[in-house]
């Protein structure tokens, strides 16, 4: 009902539209007076002001709506645009006016960008100029709406006379005070025309050239649609896995995006919406829709519908903390994804949308596995379906040569790319990743639209450029509103269903950026686009996993495409030394058939918080900043539980019995898993410790341990005892243990060996004057009465 109230309000906005055209549409009663643009300066005169470009400290021209989005057979014969014009300079500005022009039809992908930035007078077919504001001092603003015919004979026109995807242009002029009149901004957007509706203007209404003029529908394009569900990483970092303790989340920001009017919510109600069978009946939609799942969204998620917790502050995650409000939010939003992933495409995103080059670049063969072998594992139990596998979409759309060494050690076949993030060949037929020489296993790769990707990365709130944009199609998205945005999306997605056709057969796979911010009426608007297309018989659904299965049709890749100068080789150091402390403490854990807190789920979030510090979600100074925060959290957990795990000394002086009597020792786990280590003692020369090999402590508990030794000398000494991992690493602190020995060592022997010398003499000497019948002088004075 939400939807269809939605529909409702924006069929009625366009109403408005046409009703307020309908007065102020240039040459009819009412109208404004217009000003001709010859009379038009664009240079501020004899002033100090300087010549004005898009963009000026003057005013700011802002699109609110355009109607229709797109333009079909059935449309009404003209654009309407609503607009806001906003005095952002220092002085009052007067007489504004503004006109609509438009420019010709995009006839190549890259001008679907480039057109947006080409000078106004590139913009040819152009309107009448319309005063909406006599005036607007500092700070005010206006807003306004201007409309103008697609095509006409007999007055201006946007020059709309077939289908295609044209770029369109509302100009500004103004009077700055103490100035000239100039323009003083403008604002771009693509209009897609899959359609021509009649012209009204024609003397002859039947004649062939003022009837409605369809679209050509003999070629379709194959199309894929991937719908990205991500989030920024929000567990804390460094906590391991529990069975009956809350997640930590660093904020609460998930809970607020998973409820009714969050982004998440918006993205998915838009799927539940456009695959209804009210409006896609025999499933085209559903058919060519693939939900792409992040599963560290999935593992939040999850987590959070058994309650959970915010810390007070992301650098601490185990200080205070307060209870999360997302619980119900996080249970309906999850049962909703699982009810319609039961009939629709799903696969999964390599894991918190990893960089896949710095992951190639740490080298870990675990995290490889946890990145890009796991994620699907994760989703089918989650979600209980068995997903797509054997393709990695690329979260950069690029892919470098370490990149594709990870991607083909982890089994999959394909890598998703963008299709001008690969080198081409002479017969421009198969793409095949050519990575390092010593693996010998291929990796094929297939591609989507860099285009269409680049345009939908610009709708949302927070616009971005992807890293695979070319240089020559980059501009500042700030200055365009959010309206104008989603207007370039929607005529990148309809660019390919138009475009003249070249014989071969066409596909078109849309994948958005894995983490994207499109939300409200935007994600609708999109899957309307979509729909209508597929509808009208300008596209075909071609399922995702088809794709996956397809021969490739990209071609090989090169790490050309790579922007190597923002690595992080610090962070790739971290990183690498903290897998390597993790893979020691996962292999000295003891499996144990009776605990269902097996090693692998104690210490997967420890593993999986290397991924996030390495993700693509947001690539802002903030983000590096939170990734190094998120390393100091890992390092500091897992600091922590090494230390868990020690060996306690008995207080004051151990004193032995004899040179061999055995040392007594305590070791202490406080980890809820057993685990099982070994004894490193550093002894001083003079004491020899026998090695008791590995034993394991039970958890939470404790053990006594029996330690061989032999000392050779009576005098104090100081012995070091601790605990490590199976394969060396250190766990605890050493503890320093003070031993003497009640023997006498070498001095002790020679002593005991004089004595018993003496005695055998003096006993030898009584016996022989015994046999002699002599008395022995030692008898003397003692003598028998």
């Amino acid at each position: 009902m939400v939807r269809r109230s939605r529909f409702r309000a924006a069929t009625m906005t366009a109403l408005m539209f046409v009703l307020l055209a309908s007065i102020l549409v240039p040459g009819s009663a009412g109208a404004q007076e217009t000003q001709d643009p010859t009379e038009i300066s664009y240079q501020s005169g004899d002033t100090d002001l300087p010549e004005t470009t898009r963009g000026s400290q003057f005013l700011r021209l802002s699109v609110d709506a355009v109607a229709p989005g797109t333009v079909t057979t059935t449309s009404e014969p003209f654009v309407t645009v609503r607009a806001t014009v906003t005095n952002t300079g220092d002085r009052r500005v007067d007489d504004i006016s503004v006109r609509m022009q438009s420019a010709d039809a995009v006839d190549a992908p890259e001008q679907l960008r480039t057109t947006l930035s080409l000078d106004q007078q590139e913009y040819l077919n152009v309107g009448e100029f319309q005063n909406v504001a006599v005036n607007l001092e500092q700070g005010a603003s206006t807003q306004f709406v201007i409309s103008m015919p697609l095509r006409s004979t007999q007055g201006p026109s946007l020059g709309i006379d077939k289908p295609g995807v044209y770029p369109l242009l509302l100009n500004v002029n103004g009077t700055p005070e103490y100035g000239g009149t100039a323009r003083l901004d403008d604002a771009r957007f693509l209009l897609p025309v899959t359609g021509v509706p009649r012209d009204p203007t024609a003397i002859d209404p039947t004649a062939p050239d003022a009837q409605p003029l369809p679209p050509n529908t003999d070629d379709p394009v194959a199309t894929t649609v991937l719908w990205p569900l991500a989030d920024r990483p929000r567990l804390a970092a460094g906590i391991p896995g529990s069975l009956d303790e809350k997640v930590r989340l660093v904020d609460d920001e998930l809970a607020g995006e998973l409820a009714p009017g969050g982004r998440l919510d918006e993205l998915l109600q838009a799927v539940e919406f456009a695959t209804t069978a009210e409006l896609d009946p025999e499933g085209r939609l559903a058919e060519s829709l693939c939900l792409a799942v992040d599963p560290d969204l999935l593992v939040t998620v999850s987590n959070m519908t058994r309650g959970y917790s915010i810390v007070d502050d992301p650098a601490d995650p185990t200080g205070p903390a307060r209870e999360g409000t997302g619980r119900e939010a996080a249970s309906n939003w999850l049962s909703r994804l699982e009810t319609l992933t039961q009939s629709m495409c799903v696969t999964a995103l390599p894991f918190a949308q990893v960089d896949l080059d710095t992951l190639g670049n740490v080298g870990d063969a675990s995290l490889v596995s946890t990145a890009l072998e796991s994620p699907a594992d994760v989703v089918d139990a989650i979600l209980g379906v068995s997903s797509v596998r054997g393709i990695v979409w690329s979260p950069t759309g690029q892919l470098g040569e370490t990149g594709a060494a990870a991607v083909r050690s982890s089994g999959a076949q394909t890598a998703l790319l963008a299709d001008n993030s690969i080198a081409p060949t002479a017969s421009g037929a198969v793409a095949r990743v050519v990575g390092g020489s010593s693996v010998d296993a291929e990796l094929n790769a297939t591609v989507f639209d860099a285009a269409t990707s680049t345009a939908l990365a610009g709708v949302g709130d927070n616009p971005t450029t992807p890293a695979f944009t070319p240089e020559d199609q980059r501009y500042d998205l700030t200055s365009d509103s959010r309206t104008a945005r989603l207007q370039d999306g929607l005529g990148a997605i309809a660019y390919h269903a138009l475009a003249p056709t070249g014989g071969s057969p066409r596909t078109l796979t849309v994948a958005p950026p894995q983490y994207w911010t499109a939300g409200g009426d935007e994600p609708d608007a999109i899957l309307g686009t979509v729909s209508s297309l597929l509808r009208s018989g300008l596209a075909t659904a071609r399922p995702f996993a088809e794709l996956a299965a397809a021969e490739p049709t990209g071609l090989p890749v090169e790490t050309r495409t790579v922007d190597q100068d923002d690595r992080d080789v610090n962070l790739e150091d971290r990183v690498r030394a903290q897998s390597k402390r993790i893979d020691a403490l996962r292999g000295s854990l003891v499996e144990d058939p009776q605990s269902a807190l097996t090693p692998r789920l104690y210490t997967a979030p420890l593993r999986e918080d290397l991924l996030r510090a390495i993700g693509t979600a947001d690539r802002s100074d903030d983000a590096s900043n939170a990734a190094r925060v998120r390393m100091d959290g890992s390092e500091a957990g897992l600091d922590g539980i090494f230390r868990s795990v020690t060996v306690l000394a008995p207080g004051g002086v151990y004193t032995l019995a004899s040179e061999q009597s055995p040392l007594l020792l305590v070791a202490r786990n406080d980890l809820p898993v057993g685990v099982n280590v070994r004894l490193r003692v550093d002894a001083p020369p003079e004491m020899t410790v026998s090695d008791v090999g590995a034993m394991a402590l039970p958890a939470r508990g404790s053990r006594t341990i029996t330690v061989p030794a032999q000392v050779d000398d009576s005098r104090n000494l100081t012995v070091d005892f601790s605990l490590t991992t199976l394969d060396g690493q250190q766990l605890g602190e050493a503890s320093t243990v003070s031993v003497r020995s009640n023997a006498y060592g070498q001095a002790l022997a020679i002593i005991t060996a004089s004595a018993g010398v003496l005695l055998l003499l003096l006993a030898g000497r009584r016996l022989l004057h015994r046999f002699r019948g002599q008395p022995d002088p030692a008898d003397e004075g003692y003598e028998r009465p």
